[in-house]
């Protein structure tokens, strides 16, 4: 697997003091599913091998990592059956080896099985999951996809239940990263209250595994600009640095576009992978480089959350 590093860290356009943090190498992998699946954790083992070997400090992996995507199709009567413990699935068992092996963080994706929604009978629908691995191999975050996407092609909500709205953008400050992370996922990119939501909380670098590609619907219309754009606006609207590995690949209704990558507070992309191609991108961030945008353009210190409640009013489709 070919290995894409970021030059030289773009210099702080509006630097008033000098960096008092150390830059911070991270690493995501882009792959494509295989169903043979040693050849799958055979390609992502080696993307890993090589985040490591860059020095990165953590790896990021891509939405629903060990899986092929099933939601080109509508689920049947009861999709949760095959999800996965988060602690002992399949998942965690493979980035926890991988986490101890290479001495490094992982970050990966996952079907979870999902608890009865009233404590008696269950729905059906599992929980579409973010987990961050320590190089112990412990599960140090979890976070649940909280919007769930009901377009052809994407039938996720017959699969997926809605994460939770208690504690829904939980910000993570793991011992032994120097930053502070939000892991949503996917859908929830497209949405601006989510950036807006963990950047007021402090999260300092958003990180969002990805499936996304062509719409079976409309196969001319190529969506990855506006994909790439919309999270590009909300890192500078919020002065996040984002990180978003995405799959490749031919998976029968969908073909998806890959493109993952890394940008800064200032919208500028620092690594991006082809569409078609598994690679390792690396990259280094310069973490007061936050600090640095909200100083002279301060988004958080002058909103009027007084004139926001039509955000929380009940939904209206036209």
């Amino acid at each position: 697997m070919r290995t894409i590093t970021a030059p030289a860290i773009p210099p702080a356009l509006s630097r008033y003091d000098e960096p008092t943090r150390q830059p911070l190498r991270v690493a995501l992998v882009q792959h494509r599913w295989h169903a043979d699946p040693a050849a799958l954790r055979a390609e992502l083992a080696d993307g890993i091998a090589a985040a490591a070997q860059a020095g990165a400090a953590a790896v990021f992996l891509p939405e629903l990592t060990l899986r092929q995507y099933p939601a080109f199709v509508r689920a049947g009567d009861n999709p949760g059956a095959d999800a996965e413990d988060l602690h002992t699935g399949p998942t965690a068992t493979f980035a926890a080896e991988m986490a101890r092996e290479h001495d490094i963080f992982v970050h990966a994706s996952l079907y979870q099985q999902a608890p009865a929604t009233d404590g008696s009978s269950p729905d059906g629908l599992g929980l579409n999951t973010a987990i961050l691995v320590s190089p112990q191999g412990e599960i140090v975050a979890h976070t649940h996809k909280l919007h769930i996407p009901i377009s052809p092609g994407y039938y996720e909500d017959t699969y997926f239940r809605a994460g939770p709205a208690d504690d829904p953008y939980p910000v993570h400050r793991p011992e032994g990263l120097p930053a502070a992370f939000g892991f949503p996922t996917c859908w929830d990119e497209w949405f601006a209250e989510v950036t807006r939501s963990y950047s007021i909380a402090g999260a300092e670098i958003l990180v969002y595994p990805t499936a996304i590609g062509s719409e079976p619907d409309f196969p001319d219309f190529d969506t990855q600009p506006q994909w790439q754009q919309v999270i590009v606006g909300n890192a500078i609207a919020n002065a996040t640095f984002m990180i978003v590995p995405n799959r490749h690949g031919d998976e029968g209704a969908i073909t998806f576009y890959g493109s993952s990558f890394i940008c800064d507070p200032y919208g500028r992309i620092l690594v991006a992978a082809p569409r078609d191609e598994s690679v390792t991108l690396v990259a280094d961030l310069d973490l007061d480089q936050r600090r640095d945008w909200l100083a002279l353009f301060p988004f958080l210190a002058t909103r009027r959350p007084d004139t926001y409640t039509s955000l929380t009013a009940p939904i209206v489709v036209p």
